[in-house]
């Protein structure tokens, strides 16, 4: 299938799940049991907090009960049993225990969920329908776990967030793969400056990012710095890198992103090119809390933001980013506008967590 026949695919249903979407009702028979990390930054409390202001009944299973509270037995087992949870199987019975009890009619897993393939086939034997909203490419040497590809055929739908990965999920044997972007949460994503001269100060930055130390990120990042620009760099394992490790503050609570957003100049966007991302959760997140941002130019990010300064400013290498935030930094008007035109662009469309629960509920309700 070429790309132009794949792109009118992901628009022809995008179309149908706005139109399910809006006949709500068919909602209100749905049972919904979530298979999710429900830590307050990730995806699955976001789908949770939709879920209920549905009104739609939904139980929550923690998928970091598969893991060991031992550090070092999760390790052990993530390098030399194939990444396989220490617990995968007694967690596995757990969710098949709590389908039965519960009786949901639908299941979400999201991302390398810890639920075996038998597990799912039972599950489907009860009448219940299984989706993964796939956060992460399984693909990705870093993720790609074969109890989990294993898993993958095994769920009735498949919602990713990229593209880049679809054609591989339907040779993996997923039959039903469509293409779900991520989103923001309104409870947490929203413009949040710091208050008072003291944490002004704090958060004075010219550039803002927040995200794990890739390494295809290092080199992006370090250039900034060694340009002089102050970078406020929130996130896991910066400081391990000579280049960056003077900008490194650590992982942050959702209230400093917000406040360091605001208090930044530009927000840098940068994509996780290990999983083929074409966008990332930050893509919706930032304009949401207000930000000025400079994305990684990609086919995605322009479907998102349109055409190049109409809400954002793209880049596609490190002289071009180096460039526009120098740019930016001068012209404090446009930084405004652009934070303006990228904050209406997604707020005042479908874009919060509860929009996609919604279309990817709507499809499972119509699809026979």
């Amino acid at each position: 299938m070429n790309a132009t026949s794949m792109q009118s695919i992901d628009a022809r249903i995008h179309l149908d799940l706005q139109g399910s979407t809006a006949n709500m009702p068919i909602l209100r028979e749905l049972r919904l049991l979530l298979v999710v990390n429900p830590g307050i930054v990730h995806v699955g409390a976001h789908l949770a907090h939709a879920a209920t202001a549905m009104g739609i009944p939904v139980q929550l299973l923690d998928v970091t009960g598969a893991s060991s509270s031992n550090l070092w037995v999760n390790r052990f087992h993530f390098h030399f049993n194939g990444k396989r949870p220490v617990h995968l199987r007694r967690f596995s019975e757990l969710v098949l225990h709590t389908c039965r009890s519960f009786q949901p009619t639908v299941l979400l897993a999201t991302g390398i969920a810890p639920v075996e393939s038998v597990t799912l086939q039972a599950i489907r034997r009860l009448g219940i329908r299984t989706c993964n909203y796939l956060t992460d490419d399984p693909f990705n040497r870093v993720h790609y776990a074969p109890w989990f590809l294993c898993a993958l055929p095994e769920y009735d739908h498949i919602f990713s967030p990229r593209r880049a990965n679809m054609a591989d999920l339907h040779a993996a044997g997923c039959c039903d793969v469509n293409y779900t972007p991520f989103a923001y949460a309104p409870d947490i994503h929203f413009p949040e400056p710091p208050s008072g001269s003291a944490e002004r100060a704090r958060f004075s930055a010219d550039v803002f990012f927040a995200g794990g130390a890739d390494r295809d990120r290092i080199a992006y990042i370090s250039a900034m710095i060694s340009e002089g620009f102050t970078v406020a760099l929130y996130g896991g394992r910066w400081e391990r890198y000579r280049g960056t490790r003077t900008a490194a503050l650590g992982l942050a609570d959702p209230q400093t992103v917000r406040n360091a957003a605001a208090g930044a100049r530009v927000s840098l966007c940068l994509v996780r090119r290990a999983n083929r991302d074409g966008h990332s959760m930050r893509s919706f997140e930032l304009p949401a809390m207000g930000a000025c941002m400079v994305v990684e130019d990609t086919p995605e990010h322009r479907e998102i933001f349109g055409s190049p300064n109409e809400a954002v400013v793209y880049f596609q290498s490190i002289e071009g980013l180096l460039r526009t935030v120098k740019q930016l930094i001068g012209d404090e008007a446009e930084r405004k506008r652009l934070a303006a035109a990228a904050h209406a662009r997604i707020c005042n469309g479908r874009n919060t967590y509860k929009d996609r629960l919604g279309d990817m509920l709507a499809y499972v309700a119509n699809t026979p």
